[in-house]
């Protein structure tokens, strides 16, 4: 039996932003927007950001290890984009690229920084998943009243399910979230409460509408 996922509502998302420190809310409007994996999202640059064409590309990814085990004894090691070794490039609102540009203009930041680095300046150095877990999610988490135990990954889950419920095509859903198997992005259809509701309303609409047509 698949598993079933307890997804973030857009409610309780709102809280969490509200909770979570400013210096990190671009980020958290970033990961909700376009579901990108933790090593994807803080290895972003402004050069992946096309403001022109209202897209972002994931090219590259973060992997954090012990130092013992690295090669060269750095915690955060720079991958290039790992599933197929091809990049994926995603639309965006209008609203997180003002975001976006209104970060990079504050921060100074180069083509070649990273846009959500450990401190905010230009030429900052990757930003650790275990601190900002301990650090600012999970007492964001608990400062929202979040009933369940929501990971920083569940934002991925979250996008994927909004998505779904909203109506979008389930394989844009799979290449905008990067799966290589359709099964992986089926997991997240009918997890949001009223996510059958919506699914009747947008059947009867289609049907209201062939019925218009044909009187």
């Amino acid at each position: 039996m698949a598993k079933k996922y307890r997804t973030l509502t857009p409610d309780e998302f709102e809280l969490v932003l509200a909770a979570i420190p400013d210096r990190f809310k671009a980020m958290i409007l970033t990961d909700i927007e376009t579901g990108l994996r933790w090593g994807e999202l803080v290895a972003l640059r402004p050069r992946h950001i096309d403001f022109l064409r209202r897209t972002l590309t994931v090219e590259e990814t973060i992997v954090e290890i012990s130092r013992k085990d690295s090669p060269t004894g750095e915690r955060m090691l720079f991958k290039p984009y790992p599933k197929d070794d091809e990049p994926r490039t995603l639309r965006i609102s209008q609203d997180l690229l003002d975001t976006l540009a209104a970060r990079i203009a504050t921060l100074g930041l180069a083509r070649g920084d990273l846009l959500f680095p450990s401190r905010d300046v230009a030429g900052g150095t990757p930003l650790s998943r275990a601190t900002f877990n301990t650090r600012y999610w999970r007492p964001a988490v608990a400062e929202a009243g979040i009933d369940f135990p929501l990971r920083m990954h569940d934002l991925r889950h979250a996008h994927a399910s909004w998505l779904l419920a909203g109506g979008a095509d389930l394989v844009a859903v799979m290449e905008r979230m990067g799966h290589s198997q359709i099964m992986t992005t089926q997991k997240y259809l009918h997890t949001l409460p009223d996510a059958d509701d919506k699914a009747l309303a947008a059947f009867e609409s289609i049907r209201g509408r062939s019925r218009r047509g044909s009187t």
